[in-house]
């Protein structure tokens, strides 16, 4: 079965970004009208994505901190990720860049938590140990658009305090409600830690559809639960997309958690695979293969249910205790499920035609792309771009090529 030469195109997203993430954090502290008493203890917790400016954020953090006399700690605040264990929640910090010789400060890793207040709500109401303990609580988290779920909070500064700071205990009883927890429940005990805990600050970050900073918000905690939606409408409209809603074959070079929470994005692939929550009606890909699961994933390859066909190369990074720790923490097994697992590339591709109906190869509409968090770059096939030649926001890279090589593997990107 003759693949079809793929054409590799670049297209255009809005590219506002900051030129200056620093100075605009040092700003934004500065104009906060928080304070941090001399010798006071202030714990910043930050998660576990992939966030392009994490680092120079937290310097500036731990920066203004320390200028006001404050012993600034770092705490993980990632729920269940890391394998639920201190360890690897500070191992998946380091690959993030955040070691105390990269922001200037100690991290502070622990599991343990103390349970606030539950007052009339579902649920229990949990608080990391290190930061309840400290003078004051900073959060530090990207804004953005959530995979599992779509409201007025989806991932960002609340997030962060009620699931993050809440470690795997607020993760497991927040996950057992579904997305009723996520998108009900979860903004509930996120205002409960703001009225109980000591947050004093949260810092949002947005990006662009180049995973660039396009905006950096301090904003006091009592403002935050107001501030936060903005800076998610922000970050919806600046959004990434597939050029086109129709394909036969999506390939995907990398999956995993540095790219999206649940390794591939679903608000770009079209597909959810939640119990009772619609699936998108767009885009609508036939077959998705997944070719790798990145380093910084620690084996972690949760989303791989989301997918049709995954290679042998995948599947041999797998930590399945790891996968299954954050599977159960999230309750939505669809997604942990194993994709067909074939040999190397061309088996991959050959069984995605079979499962793709009566096209003939050369009239498949099939992208291939790095990520589901790269999008300005990919490879597309003679169908789809004969859909995308009037475009402005299009452009031909290079002409059609062979995609693979000659032991079966594609060419690299």
């Amino acid at each position: 079965m003759k693949f079809p030469p793929l054409v590799k195109i670049r297209q255009r997203f809005p590219a506002s970004r900051l030129d200056d993430v620093g100075t605009e954090l040092r700003t934004q502290l500065a104009d906060s009208g928080a304070t941090i008493q001399p010798g006071a203890q202030i714990a910043i917790a930050t998660g576990s994505r992939g966030i392009a400016d994490i680092v120079p954020a937290i310097k500036e953090v731990v920066r203004w901190v320390k200028s006001q006399g404050g012993q600034p700690f770092i705490v993980p605040a990632m729920g269940s990720h890391g394998g639920a264990t201190a360890e690897g929640q500070q191992q998946v910090l380091a690959s993030y860049g955040i070691t105390e010789a990269n922001v200037n400060a100690p991290i502070r890793s622990s599991m343990e938590v103390v349970e606030l207040p539950q007052d009339n709500l579902e649920t229990p109401v949990y608080f990391d140990k290190n930061a309840f303990e400290a003078d004051g609580t900073i959060v530090v988290n990207r804004v953005k658009v959530h995979t599992d779920y779509h409201g007025p909070y989806e991932s960002g500064m609340m997030k962060i305090a009620a699931i993050g700071l809440g470690k795997h205990k607020q993760a497991q009883a927040l996950h057992r409600f579904g997305t009723h927890g996520l998108r009900e429940i979860m903004p509930k005990v996120a205002r409960q830690i703001l009225a109980q805990a000591n947050i004093i600050l949260g810092v949002g970050i947005v990006e662009n559809a180049y995973e660039q900073t396009l905006a950096i918000r301090a904003i006091p905690a009592a403002s935050i639960p107001d501030e936060e939606p903005k800076l998610l409408e922000l970050a919806r409209t600046h959004m990434p997309s597939l050029p086109v809603h129709s394909l036969h074959m999506l390939i995907i070079d990398e999956v995993g958690k540095n790219i999206s929470g649940v390794g591939l994005d679903t608000n770009i692939i079209g597909r959810m695979k939640i119990k009772g929550e619609p699936e998108p009606t767009s885009p609508d890909i036939r077959v998705i293969i997944i070719r790798h699961l990145t380093n910084e994933s620690h084996g972690n390859a949760l989303g791989m249910g989301l997918a049709d066909i995954a290679t042998k190369s995948f599947y041999s990074k797998i930590d399945f205790k790891v996968t299954y720790e954050n599977i159960f923490a999230s309750t939505f097994m669809e997604r942990a499920k194993m994709p067909i697992i074939t040999q190397d590339d061309a088996e991959a591709v050959r069984f995605g035609f079979r499962a793709c109906g009566p096209v003939a190869p050369a009239d498949a509409r099939i992208i291939r792309i790095r990520s589901t968090l790269h999008l300005d770059e990919l490879y597309v096939s003679p169908t789809v771009l004969e859909e995308l030649r009037n475009r402005d926001d299009i452009e031909v890279v290079t002409p059609a090529q062979e995609a693979f090589t000659t032991n079966g593997e594609l060419k690299p990107f």
